[in-house]
């Protein structure tokens, strides 16, 4: 795991940092390709360098593109020479395994597939993680899967089976998360919600925590991912849901510290879509059906509400895209297209842009490359800008189906999951 070591001959002067736990891709990954998550190596939906296209279409600069045995809405990962992905193929949840020439490598089936309810929803809403040496992947039937990465299935769990049904509205989307070492998911619904972490070897239970809120209707459903931050030799993983932001101990799960006070006015179906995101020592929440956003100071020890609350937007936010997060500043592409870029630390608007007014929305999570935004559309397009220092519109792609998955730069190409298609773009 990366740490902030280069800084040791300075520890005298370090009382207190968190950042966010990135995974150095493995030796063996062809030119370091390493998209390993949902939102990339920090979990920010963003990468720092790389030449990448502004504008496409489904047929021009298409290196290869490959038609899915299902439809599923998780965005790829990479590792090396393996492009994975979440689907469904013959009733069964599976994952595949592609190389970069859009060959199949394998697909190993999981168990019992059970399809979205929501017109943008699937079974496989969840993207895989690796660690460079195992993938695992989770699913709305409640499959939770590790394997390695020939495709051999080293354990499988059904954690509904185990723990209790699902009563999500509609289909789970938050995808598993690794800490050194465990694989954790997190299920926050009506009823008994929980944040489970299992053995990445073998599958055991490792342990296995409450999370329960007293909330108005449906605002304690979550289809949040958590995130994994550092806290000094400390490991800790960030959940938004339920009106609260909380920092559990990866070790044993426990709440190191807890932020409330994001409903004082205690409305019903504030369900959280949208993930919070770190910047620096600030995670951003993004609440209130989009209509709010809110800054909390990383750190401290119990009930932080009064004393780590920086900043609160009460005219911007994000329902269902999870901002991107790139050297400070925070890009929220709203779900009507509007684009703000937002100071993590103050809270304060950097500019404002618009993409082409469309009545399709936003579902997908943007990504910031080199300077460059990407946000696919729901109808299929997926729309550019540069965003370095100003919003300027570039280009908008026709990829002639659903997008609801997010691009994936690595390595001067764009990974582009569509309902039916694995795209390579050039």
């Amino acid at each position: 795991m990366r740490t902030l070591a280069a800084t040791v001959a300075l520890a005298a002067l370090v009382i207190f940092m968190i950042s966010l736990v990135a995974v150095d891709p493995p030796a063996s990954a062809k030119k370091k390709a390493w998209w390993p998550a949902w939102r990339g190596p920090e979990s920010t939906g963003s990468v720092a360098t790389g030449t990448y296209a502004s504008s496409w279409s489904a047929t021009d600069k298409v290196l290869w593109n490959v038609k899915l045995p299902g439809v599923g809405r998780s965005t790829p990962i990479v590792t090396g020479e393996h492009i994975l992905i979440t689907c469904p193929s013959e009733g069964q949840d599976a994952v595949i395994d592609f190389d970069w020439k859009g060959n199949q490598r394998w697909l190993t089936k999981v168990g019992k597939a059970v399809s979205g309810k929501h017109r943008n929803g699937s079974g496989s809403n969840g993207s895989p993680v690796t660690d460079g040496d195992k993938v695992f992947a989770y699913f709305r039937s409640g499959n939770l899967a590790g394997l390695e990465l020939d495709g051999e299935r080293l354990w499988k769990t059904n954690v509904y089976e185990r723990f209790g049904k699902d009563t999500l509205w509609w289909d789970a989307g938050t995808s598993p998360v690794l800490t050194e070492k465990h694989v954790v998911v997190a299920v926050m619904h009506d009823g008994d919600s929980y944040l489970a972490a299992f053995d990445k070897a073998k599958g055991d239970l490792a342990w296995k925590v409450a999370r329960n809120y007293e909330t108005p209707v449906e605002n304690d459903h979550a289809y949040t991912t958590p995130t994994v931050v550092r806290d000094g030799d400390r490991e800790l993983i960030l959940v938004w849901g339920a009106e609260h932001v909380t920092a559990h101990s990866a070790k044993d799960g426990s709440v190191v510290w807890s932020c409330g006070g994001f409903n004082p006015e205690g409305k019903s179906n504030w369900v959280a879509v949208a993930s919070a995101v770190v910047a620096g020592d600030v995670i951003v929440v993004p609440y209130g059906r989009g209509g709010y956003l809110a800054g909390v100071k990383l750190g401290g020890k119990g009930d932080v509400t009064k004393t780590h609350r920086l900043w609160t937007r009460k005219d911007v936010g994000a329902f269902v895209p999870t901002p991107a997060v790139h050297d400070g500043k925070v890009y929220v592409v709203r779900d009507r297209g509007e684009v703000v870029c937002i100071d993590a630390k103050s809270g304060e608007t950097v500019w404002t842009g618009q993409f082409p007014k469309h009545r399709s929305s936003y579902y997908a999570s943007p990504v910031v490359a080199n300077g460059t935004l990407y946000a696919p559309r729901e109808d299929g397009v997926v729309l550019v800008a540069k965003v370095e220092t100003e919003f300027e519109f570039l280009a908008e792609n026709d990829m002639g189906e659903s997008l609801i998955a997010s691009p994936v730069p690595v390595d001067g190409q764009i990974l582009i999951r569509s309902q039916e298609h694995l795209y390579c773009i050039d």
